[in-house]
């Protein structure tokens, strides 16, 4: 690692905080245009540890139907990266005893990134208080080669991730290049089509843990209720949901007794 990242809400979570973590991802501008920083004030009320907030893409290949139509019906709505950043721009700032303090990710892909400008992008992250990004087409070495310095200068943290093909060789230089934390995806497979843990992926995640990786590790894909979000516990530092969040407030609404009443059937 070249250099190091300056102090960072995810790094400072982890350091005080190890186990049964919940990351709970939402689509900017789903249901409505409006409902950005609300849904994430909610799930801050509900005590969620970190936020991971989607940026809207017409291809999002690596997510299900349930992802994929919440990206549709915000890029409808009028969802972009300008708008997200003007949503979030104040919510950091302590107006009304209200401000966010959770760790802030926002996830997508890069294509939207290189159009808005990576040093633009890290910029307005760095400003409106986004600790970290996802972009599971952005891979590691080109990461490296071209990113990693501006994403630093500015505090992002970039989170990569691991699936259960990814070689150990790839696995160790992706720890050693991480900060924050690694997303462990459970299977080979797209967001919100995995259905409980299956053998194949408790040898999978036991296989993770027996590596000792330096970086904290959270299992997403799958992860839906509060067994499946024990069992990734057992494994990991803890899990992310997200489609089964997306169905949440689709079906019962945004409200903050909704937002808390879902954290709590995955906390239980």
């Amino acid at each position: 690692m070249t250099q190091e990242l300056t102090q960072n809400r995810i790094t400072d979570l982890f350091a005080t905080k190890s186990d049964r973590l919940l990351n709970v991802y939402f689509t900017a501008g789903f249901p409505t245009i409006t409902d950005t920083v609300p849904i994430l004030r909610g799930l801050q009320a509900a005590g969620v540890d970190l936020v991971e907030i989607g940026m809207p893409y017409s291809d999002p290949v690596a997510d299900g139907e349930t992802i994929q139509k919440s990206n549709e019906r915000a890029l409808t709505n009028g969802m972009s990266l300008k708008t997200l950043f003007a949503q979030l721009s104040d919510c950091r700032k302590d107006t009304s005893g209200d401000a966010v303090t959770v760790p802030i990710l926002l996830m997508g892909y890069i294509n939207p990134v290189l159009q808005f400008g990576i040093e633009n992008f890290c910029q307005q992250c760095r400003e409106v208080g986004v600790d970290g990004v996802i972009l599971p087409d952005l891979p590691l070495d080109l990461y490296l080669a071209e990113y990693a310095a501006t994403f630093r200068k500015y505090g992002i943290v970039n989170v990569s991730l691991i699936t259960p093909q990814t070689a150990e060789s790839r696995i160790r230089h992706i720890d050693e290049e991480s900060d924050g934390f690694i997303y462990m995806v459970s299977s080979a497979s797209i967001t919100g089509s995995v259905k409980g843990v299956s053998d194949a992926m408790r040898a999978y995640f036991e296989r993770i843990e027996a590596m000792n990786l330096r970086n904290p590790l959270l299992i997403g894909f799958g992860i839906n209720n509060h067994e499946t979000f024990d069992t990734a516990s057992q494994y990991a530092n803890g899990a992310i949901v997200g489609s089964a969040f997306i169905r949440h407030l689709e079906e019962n609404g945004t409200s903050a007794a909704s937002i808390q009443a879902f954290v709590q059937t995955i906390r239980a």
